[in-house]
């Protein structure tokens, strides 16, 4: 059964106190900032609440991100694999990481390039990072089927359980490749202002 992750970024506590209040616990940020504003307190109080870092994560911000979240969906380069290796030693806590790849190949997006992800996963294991999957977002104008498909095949390749992929507008054909995370944000909440 895949969970959903309620991406919960720029909705104020109020609208999402309903979701919480009928026990939904998975829930998106995409800005470290924002999440510790929202979320700090409440956590505190509910440790079966599982926050996921969607968004792009800068080195500058890992400490503070490894603290609230439990897992980071966007681990995109080994700079920031040291800097995430460096910082759960310090804090004592190792989020579940998955690996961020540039699927569609676009230069505006982040991502680990698919021809390397065997030597990043590698290198991931040996600064003891728990990898547990690999994510994509795929070009917006294009069929995402045979990215989707192409992600399930990179992920069995080395072998990893989880695979975050699949939102509002195409989670149902990432269902269909074997996602186990889903990241939905307007089909909850509504259109972002």
């Amino acid at each position: 059964m895949p969970i959903i992750i309620a991406v919960s970024k720029t909705f104020s506590m109020e609208k999402i106190t309903p979701l919480l209040d009928f026990g939904h616990t998975h829930f998106g940020e995409n800005k470290v900032q924002e999440a510790l504003l929202k979320w700090s307190d409440y956590k505190l109080k509910n440790n079966n609440i599982k926050l996921h870092l969607v968004g792009k994560l800068q080195t500058n911000k890992t400490k503070q991100a490894i603290k609230l979240f439990d897992y980071i969906h966007s681990l995109d380069s080994i700079k920031l694999a040291k800097e995430i290796s460096k910082q759960q030693k310090i804090i004592n806590k190792k989020p579940k990481i998955f690996i961020q790849i540039n699927i569609g190949e676009e230069p505006q997006k982040s991502g680990i390039n698919k021809n390397e992800i065997i030597n990043f996963y590698n290198s991931c294991k040996e600064l003891n990072l728990d990898i547990v999957g690999l994510m994509c977002l795929p070009p917006i104008n294009r069929d995402p089927d045979s990215f989707f498909s192409e992600m399930k095949q990179l992920n069995n390749k080395i072998n990893l359980k989880e695979l975050s992929m699949g939102m509002s507008d195409d989670y149902l054909i990432a269902l269909k490749y074997s996602s186990t995370f889903i990241r939905i944000g307007t089909k909850i909440f509504g259109k972002r202002s």
